[in-house]
C-alpha cells in the first residue's frame, strides 16, 4: 500500500440506520431508493458516510450564509477585540451569560443601556452572529426601520432592535412597537439597544399612551445590561488626529543648515 492509499473505513453495523436517518432528513431521496444497494456493499456503505458528512457541511455552511445575508447585521468588531477596559463600567460576566444564548430558551429579552458609543450596537451584532452559527434566524434593524416596517417580524427567533431612544416617534409608531413586543412577550426573544434610561421613554414616545405598559412587557423578563463611558468611537477619532498630527510633524522640511 502506498503513502498515499486512504485507509479502509470499518463501520459497524449499527452505522446504517444512522445513515439512513440522515439522508432521509437530508431528502436523498435518489440514494434513499438505491438503499438496499447501499447496505450489501461495504465500500458504498463508507462511501455513503462521506456523502452524508459533505452534504450536511456544505447545506450547513450555504444556511449561515443566506441567514447572515437576511440578518443585514453587516460589519462590526467581535467581541473578542472589545475594550473592556474602555467603559466606565459594563457587567463582563453578564454578556459573557449572554453570549451562551441561553436568555432565548425562555424568551428573556436583553436591553444593553448607555450613551453614544460605548459598545452597544456591537455587543448586540456579536449575540446575533453567535445566534446564527447556533442555527436560529436574526434579523438586525433600527428603531426607525422597524416602526417604519412592521411586517414579517414575528417570524425571527431573536429580534434585535438598535438605536431606540436617538428620535422621538408618534403614538402611531408607539403602538405599532408595543404591539410586536406584546407579541413576542414570552416567545421569542427581542435584544435592544437604547442611550435612554427608561423613565425617559416618554420623551422618545411623547403622550403614548402604551410606553409604560411597553416597558412592562418589555422588563418582565429581560436581563438590563448598563454601560458607562465615554465614545470609544471618539476616542479612536482622537487618537487617529493625534498620529497624522504626529505624522505630519514628522515628514515636515527641516530648515537647512547656513
Amino acid at each position: 500500500m502506498t503513502a498515499a492509499a486512504r485507509t479502509p473505513i470499518v463501520l459497524a453495523p449499527a452505522d446504517l440506520p444512522q445513515f439512513k436517518e440522515r439522508a432521509l432528513a437530508l431528502r436523498l431521496m435518489g440514494l434513499l431508493a438505491h438503499w438496499d444497494a447501499v447496505q450489501g456493499d461495504p465500500a458504498r456503505t463508507a462511501w455513503t458516510g462521506e456523502l452524508l458528512g459533505w452534504e450536511e457541511a456544505e447545506r450547513a455552511r450555504r444556511s449561515l450564509e443566506r441567514r447572515l445575508r437576511s440578518a443585514h447585521i453587516g460589519r462590526f468588531k467581535p467581541l473578542a477585540d472589545f475594550d473592556w477596559d474602555w467603559p466606565k463600567s459594563c457587567d463582563r460576566a453578564a454578556v459573557q451569560e449572554l453570549m451562551t444564548l441561553s436568555f432565548m430558551t425562555d424568551a428573556t429579552n436583553v436591553v444593553l443601556v448607555g450613551p453614544n458609543g460605548v459598545g452597544k450596537s456591537m455587543l448586540a451584532c456579536n449575540l446575533g452572529h453567535q445566534a446564527l452559527i447556533e442555527g436560529k434566524t436574526v434579523l438586525f434593524t433600527t428603531a426607525g426601520q422597524l416602526l417604519g416596517d412592521l411586517a414579517a417580524l414575528d417570524s425571527d427567533s431573536l429580534l434585535l432592535i438598535d438605536e431606540v431612544g436617538y428620535l422621538s416617534y408618534s403614538n402611531r409608531h408607539a403602538d405599532l412597537l408595543f404591539e410586536l413586543i406584546s407579541r413576542r412577550y414570552e416567545h421569542k426573544s427581542t435584544v435592544i439597544t437604547t442611550n435612554r434610561a427608561f423613565k425617559e421613554w416618554g420623551e422618545v414616545f411623547p403622550n403614548a399612551a402604551c410606553t409604560v405598559s411597553l416597558i412592562d412587557r418589555l422588563v418582565h423578563r429581560c436581563e438590563v445590561v448598563a454601560i458607562e463611558g465615554e465614545s470609544y468611537r471618539l476616542k479612536e477619532a482622537k487618537a487617529r488626529a493625534a498620529l497624522k498630527a504626529e505624522q505630519r510633524r514628522s515628514s515636515k522640511p527641516r530648515a537647512g543648515k547656513s
